[in-house]
């Protein structure tokens, strides 16, 4: 079992009030972390400690943050096995996910390293004969709230872009996954950050709100990213704007990918169940729906079934199975509703089945028309709804037919016609011809509707985290009206 502290102004502390908190690997019930759990003091005491910390990293240069990103990268892989074993034991991850997690957020760093010489402003003509800039400058402290499905990656997203840009952090710790997300902030402290630029704050489920609205509340935090449910992002997003302060929200999903009848039917299968069942579908960006059109339907829908009922399930911690545990045997109950009511309603299983506990085997749903509550409700389970479309119009009309737009995929031999068919999704992610599953640090990452706003990723980043101002330079003395 391992122990974690809040972690605040470079040193590990106990909560003020001593109370800690367990969290239970999901296959054996059996505590794999203790971990303190603050309260409304502890907020305040964080985020004072980020406050104090901002004035003298905001004037660091750019070489000096690069040079700690990098370090931080280049630490963050030698301990991949810590990272790897501890992200599996609270969140029930295959291998191949957890070690996925732990390259991809290197990348971020790197990323967010080379991004430190990319803060740019422009200057302006001015119609008064000054001078004219547009400049970027720190914001202050962050706040970046991580989830535990990608735990690794989105922690390290939550905080490396602020960084790059001269802020001071906070990391609220998801409560399922405590230790892996204290980790990050480890490696942070060890290339060169220990003096309050990062800190980590992590509580029982039961304090999360009053956490969160001491942290959003408190003057010196200047921005907020989330990524997360959609129903706990508009919460963030509503006390917020009871403060005025701006808030990049990365939410939930309900991908659509289109199969056009030129398509290349196998790449098609591939991606789907890559896009559906990768992580046991936890993902934001996982495939939940797959629009086929007519002439290409059955032969697509046979061999994604036949692929799905070839995708074993086992226990990450004994078994390579490509399908590891779910979070919890709550979010496979939940995901038992849904199949169950689809099927009420006319639909097909042609591949897997309800969960068992955590476990739960690839399913496809045939069939799913809009009267099923599926149709509409993010799963974040390995369950994949079939839908028929006319043709290339009707097509788009489904695949828009949600509150969501997350990511997407288009998959036709004619890059024109899918192109033509991409512009019409709403969707801030779409790919042609490969899955809706895909992230590149670089890119600029996010979504629309319930989907949230805001974006992550490269310079597209830089814009969130930093304060644009205009800053002028009188050449003459100004013949004033008045």
């Amino acid at each position: 079992m391992r122990t974690v502290q809040l972690l605040i102004a470079g040193r590990p502390q106990p909560a003020v009030a001593g109370a800690t908190f367990d969290r239970a690997n999901p296959q054996s019930n059996q505590v794999v972390t203790r971990a303190a759990s603050a309260g409304i003091e502890d907020a305040r005491l964080v985020a004072d400690a980020a406050q104090a910390a901002f004035a003298a990293w905001s004037r660091t240069g750019p070489s000096i943050r690069r040079e700690i990103l990098l370090r931080a990268a280049d630490l963050m892989e030698q301990k991949k096995s810590l990272f790897v074993e501890t992200m599996q034991s609270e969140t029930g991850a295959t291998r191949v996910w957890a070690e996925h997690n732990v390259f991809a957020a290197a990348a971020i760093l790197r990323e967010a390293a080379s991004m430190t010489t990319q803060i740019a402003g422009e200057v302006v003509p001015s119609d008064e004969g000054r001078l004219s800039f547009a400049v970027r400058q720190p914001a202050g402290v962050v706040l970046g709230i991580a989830p535990w499905n990608a735990p690794i990656v989105l922690g390290t997203r939550a905080i490396a872009m602020p960084l790059a840009c001269g802020n001071t952090v906070i990391l609220k710790a998801s409560e399922m996954c405590p230790a892996t997300h204290s980790l990050i902030a480890d490696v942070l402290v060890e290339a060169g950050l220990g003096n309050g630029e990062v800190n980590v704050i992590t509580h029982a489920p039961a304090a999360a709100g009053e956490v969160a609205d001491t942290l959003i509340a408190h003057p010196a935090v200047r921005r907020i990213n989330f990524t997360g449910s959609t129903r706990v992002g508009q919460l963030i997003a509503e006390r917020a704007a009871r403060v005025l302060k701006p808030v990049l929200l990365e939410l939930g999903g309900k991908s659509p990918l289109i199969v056009l009848d030129d398509a290349d039917v196998e790449r098609a299968v591939a991606a789907a169940a890559f896009g559906a069942f990768f992580n046991q579908g936890q993902i934001c960006m996982s495939t939940e729906r797959i629009v086929v059109t007519p002439a290409i339907a059955e032969s697509f829908v046979a061999r994604l079934a036949d692929k799905a009922a070839r995708l074993s399930v086992g226990d990450p911690r004994t078994t390579d199975a490509p399908l590891g545990a779910l979070a919890s045997a709550g979010a496979g109950a939940r995901i038992n509703e849904l199949i169950d009511d689809a099927l009420a309603r006319g639909a097909t299983l042609l591949a897997g089945g309800k969960a068992e506990g955590v476990f739960m085997l690839a399913t496809v749903l045939d069939g799913v028309t809009r009267e099923m509550s599926i149709y509409h409700e993010e799963t974040f389970g390995p369950v994949v709804c079939i839908m028929r479309a006319k043709n290339d119009e009707h097509a788009v009309e489904i695949a828009n037919d949600s509150e969501f737009g997350l990511s997407a995929a288009v998959f036709s031999n004619d890059i024109e016609r899918a192109f033509a068919v991409t512009k019409q999704i709403r969707s801030g992610i779409c790919h042609i011809n490969g899955a809706t599953v895909s992230d590149e640090p670089q890119m600029p990452f996010g979504g629309t509707g319930r989907s949230g706003y805001g974006r992550f990723g490269g310079k597209a980043g830089i814009a969130e985290f930093t304060e644009l101002r205009w800053i002028t330079v009188a050449s003459t003395a100004p013949a004033f009206p008045i």
